[in-house]
């Protein structure tokens, strides 16, 4: 069983205090050289077949220009190696781990953007949880481009310092407060779900592609729906952090759970051997409940 985090953000590495302090600063920073260019290389070519059948979106959203594909562990081996970024877990289990047990995927993404598409509504990732806004983060998007970004050729814009407490203020957006993150492949941009941020217009005359890995609080209902994309049968075959963060943790107290157990049972078993349902307590409701079994003479 995945370590399960507790309600205290784990301390980062010394050496990722920068990335902290820039993404709790300006709610977005640039981890230059992620991973080998080489990486990026391998999962560009796995997913070119998959970009080349894809139809465009539909609606001024997604981009009528733009192909969207999801459930990217499932086209390519080497997504893992995003996925599970050691440091950039890290870094979201920092922002996240205050408010869940545990965090998960989000999405896993891979977008392509036509030459003359224009640029993408500034919006907030957050906003598709109804919840309150300013006390907490919901989410952490990760942005790995498979093609450089710049300027010129649909590179995501974001407002620094529209995150937190500010994304409760005014809904004006000045568009000369945006900055265009400026990466190359191997590169990845991080950005608070709470900061304003959008795709730029590609007026260049080439295909920007990148990933959106996202992960968002344990208890929260995911973007895209985890076990239809990742049913047992394929999950068996992921590490078992992978399978974790696609949904095959329970989440205290008892979220998620599969006949009142653990869904990663189902990774290495089935429903014929699951035993009964246990608990899985946050640790104030388990002393709460003791109590009361104290009080009433019953065993706790």
């Amino acid at each position: 069983m995945p370590q399960i985090h507790t309600r205290a953000a784990d301390a980062c590495d010394r050496a990722l205090e920068p990335y902290v302090d820039q993404l709790a600063r300006d709610g977005w920073c640039i981890m230059p050289d992620a991973l080998p260019a080489w990486r990026i290389t391998r999962l560009d070519d796995d997913l070119a077949e998959g970009f080349g059948r894809a139809p465009y979106c539909h609606g001024p959203f997604y981009g009528e220009t733009t192909k969207r594909l999801g459930r990217l562990p499932l086209r390519s081996v080497h997504s893992e190696a995003l996925i599970c970024h050691e440091q950039i877990l890290e870094i979201v289990h920092h922002f996240l781990a205050p408010w869940c047990d545990h965090v998960q995927l989000n999405t896993t993404q891979a977008i392509a953007i036509d030459p003359g598409a224009p640029a993408q509504a500034p919006h907030r990732d957050q906003d598709m949880f109804h919840g309150p806004k300013g006390e907490m983060e919901y989410l952490l998007n990760v942005i790995w481009p498979l093609t450089p970004f710049h300027p010129d050729n649909g590179a995501t814009r974001l407002w620094p310092g529209s995150h937190g407490c500010a994304a409760t203020e005014s809904s004006i957006v000045h568009e000369e407060q945006a900055v265009a993150a400026v990466l190359a492949p191997g590169s990845a941009l991080l950005f608070l779900g709470s900061t304003l941020h959008g795709a730029g217009a590609n007026r260049s005359g080439s295909v920007r592609r990148a990933v959106v890995i996202g992960y968002s609080l344990g208890w929260l209902k995911p973007y895209e729906n985890p076990w239809l994309a990742y049913p047992p049968l394929v999950a068996r075959h992921f590490s078992p952090e992978l399978a974790a963060l696609a949904g095959y943790v329970q989440h205290r107290p008892n979220l998620g759970n599969f006949e009142g157990q653990c869904p990663s049972k189902l990774l290495t078993g089935g429903p014929e051997l699951m035993t009964g349902p246990r608990d899985a307590l946050l640790p104030e409701q388990a002393e709460m409940v003791e109590a009361y079994c104290r009080a009433q003479g019953a065993p706790g």
